[in-house]
């Protein structure tokens, strides 16, 4: 799905809702503070000819900074408004799916309110998250995990009447190469074909469905017992969260996959796939 086009106003106050909203109020009153003292300053009228130049480029400065000292904090707080709205609604997001076991509580979402509760879940697991917030229902990578040094891809799939493809998976794999990161995460309301699943397998790529995701937001403590090991992300023997599909990098098991304790290194609990 295409971008509507959008105005540099617009632009700089979808950049602030970015930032947590407490970031965005402290930008407001730093661009205050720094723009204020430009605006108010005096210039003195130029007596030679050779000053003309510079008195111009500070008339210019003080023009500028009259303005902007109104309209960046202006944006700066817009910004902040929309992300503390954003957080509210993650939240309560996570509290109707905790709330709510059927999995009608995530079919029942929109794509970006499916987008959002799948920002959120790894932000409760310790990961810092980035929302790409570009691309639509189907826009390729939705979101940007970090944590230990590491970059973890994520694509969310809200598709209630298809399976998740192995295109998809496929797809996600080849970004994950282009971008250098440690591992990725197909996230989905729905299941997964055979084939996308066969995919993942032996690769540093998580498959998430309904029931996964329940049990990384906390909504269960483990995979259903009809599931295999090998679909869906267990929960971590030693502390309950969620675990995330490794690929060991040394020693005796090395290139070996596995199953590991998302609060790592506080939690060195594993499972083997």
């Amino acid at each position: 799905m295409a971008r509507k086009k959008t105005s540099t106003f617009e632009d700089l106050i979808e950049i602030a809702a970015f930032l947590p909203w407490w970031a965005g109020v402290g930008l407001a009153i730093l661009a205050y503070v720094l723009l204020h003292p430009i605006a108010i300053a005096e210039i003195a009228t130029p007596t030679q000819a050779g000053q003309m130049g510079q008195f111009a480029g500070k008339q210019l400065y003080k023009i500028l900074a009259t303005y902007g000292q109104y309209l960046l904090p202006l944006i700066c707080f817009i910004g902040a408004g929309i992300s503390a709205w954003r957080r509210r609604q993650r939240r309560q997001l996570i509290s109707g799916v905790e709330q709510s076991p059927a999995a009608g509580a995530l079919d029942g979402m929109s794509w970006q309110e499916f987008e959002m509760l799948v920002g959120e879940a790894f932000r409760r697991e310790g990961f810092a998250v980035t929302e790409t917030g570009g691309g639509g229902a189907d826009g390729g990578v939705d979101l940007v995990l970090a944590k230990d040094g590491e970059k973890f891809l994520v694509q969310c799939k809200q598709w209630r009447a298809f399976k998740v493809g192995v295109n998809v998976v496929r797809e996600l794999y080849g970004v994950m190469a282009a971008k250098g990161a440690a591992g990725g995460y197909v996230v989905t309301s729905g299941q997964f074909t055979q084939e996308a699943k066969d995919f993942a397998s032996g690769r540093n790529i998580t498959l998430m469905d309904g029931a996964a995701l329940r049990a990384l937001i906390g909504d269960i403590k483990a995979a259903p017992a009809t599931e295999s090991a090998e679909d869906t992300a267990p929960a971590c023997p030693s502390c309950g969260s969620a675990m995330v599909r490794r690929v060991a990098k040394r020693g005796a098991n090395a290139g070996n996959a596995f199953w590991g304790c998302t609060q790592y290194p506080a939690c060195k609990g594993v499972r083997g796939l």
